[in-house]
Parts: C-alpha cells; structure tokens; sequence
C-alpha cells in the first residue's frame, strides 16, 4: 500500500508491529566487524604512576631510590639529570639502580601487575642484568641482555598486593662499557584486547 488513505481508512489503520518484519540481511551482514589486535591505553592509564629519577628519588609511602656506586651524581646539570657507571666489584656485585614501589601509597587497593622501564644510555655492548621482586608473584622479562646506545630496559612485576613492597633494578656486573640512568616509570601494563571468534 503505496498512498496515504484519506477520511475514515486513515483513522482505521492497524498498528504494525515492527519487530515482525523479515530482514533482508542477517545479524553477521549487518555488523562491522572490528579486530581489536593493537594496544590500547585507556585514559586513566595514559601517565606513569610514578617516575623516579636523580632529581625525584622519593615517591609516595616506601617508594623510593637506590643508586649503587656511581660515578657520578649529577643534578643540576641544565640538560638531563642522571647517573653515570663504570664497572667496579663492589659488595652488591657491581653498579646499579633499584627502585622500590608500594602501589598502597598511590590508593591502589587490587593485586595488579607493573611494568618498571629504566631509560639508560650505554656507550658499547655492554651486558646489563634487569631484575625484580616479587613475594608471591612473578618476574617477566629478567635476565642478562646485551645492550647499546640510548635504550629503555623495562621488567613486569607481575601480582603484585596493593600493600606489598616491590623492586626492580638494572645491574652491571662485568666489565663492560660506561652508562647512565636517567629515568624509572612505573606503570601499569598497556591491554591487549582481542575479540574472541574473529578470523586472524
């Protein structure tokens, strides 16, 4: 029925249900399927933690620096605070950084898992040892790796409790070439979502 109905047939007109209507396309050809394979940084998540650094060694509650036989300290430089290291035995096992978190101190109250990056400039390969720790938890991304140049060497501190004390650090512990430290975030890891069923 193409026109409109005039007089007493307009007033007369049944209600049409519209959920009776056959559709022409099924749900699956009607929906845009979207692959969610990229990270993805919700808002809250966009900004460290905390940052750690030559000028901000101590952040809330225990969350705090460690800075093993340095050469140098340097603070008021006008460019970039930092560190420098060159290898040397010392009782620790050689030169380092090691930042404790307590997530408590920043109003976090759920078991969650960290990422800890150290922002480092390294002159030569130079064997470095990443580490952290855990009580009840695990470590991801531990061990001894060979780096150079200006590189970000990060670790997952992974169940971490709200109320648990939690370090990671970078080590030299063999000769090697001379680096700085200039910077730790700690963050929360980036999500990955993957929609389920979806062809890869």
């Amino acid at each position: 029925m193409l026109g409109e109905a005039s007089g007493e047939a307009a007033e007369n007109t049944s209600t049409i249900d519209l959920s009776t209507f056959e559709k022409t396309l099924s749900f699956k050809e009607l929906a845009t399927e979207i692959r969610l394979n990229d990270v993805i940084h919700l808002p809250w998540w966009l900004q460290p933690i905390e940052v750690i650094s030559p000028t901000h060694t101590v952040g809330k509650g225990r969350t705090n620096l460690t800075v093993i036989a340095p050469d140098i300290l340097q603070t008021d430089t006008t460019g970039t605070p930092f560190a420098a290291f060159n290898f040397r035995q010392v009782p620790s096992g050689g030169p380092g950084v090691s930042v404790h978190f307590l997530p408590s101190a920043y109003g976090i109250t759920a078991t969650a898992n960290y990422v800890m990056t150290f922002l480092l400039s390294v002159s030569g390969a130079t064997k470095l040892t990443i580490s952290g720790s855990v009580i009840g938890g695990s470590v991801t991304g531990a061990g001894t790796k060979t780096v150079n140049g200006n590189v970000a060497m990060s670790v997952v501190l992974n169940n971490v409790q709200a109320s648990q004390v939690v370090n990671a650090a970078v080590q030299q512990r063999e000769s090697g070439g001379s680096w700085s430290w200039f910077s730790t975030s700690i963050e929360h890891p980036p999500l990955i979502f993957q929609v389920a069923g979806l062809d890869q």
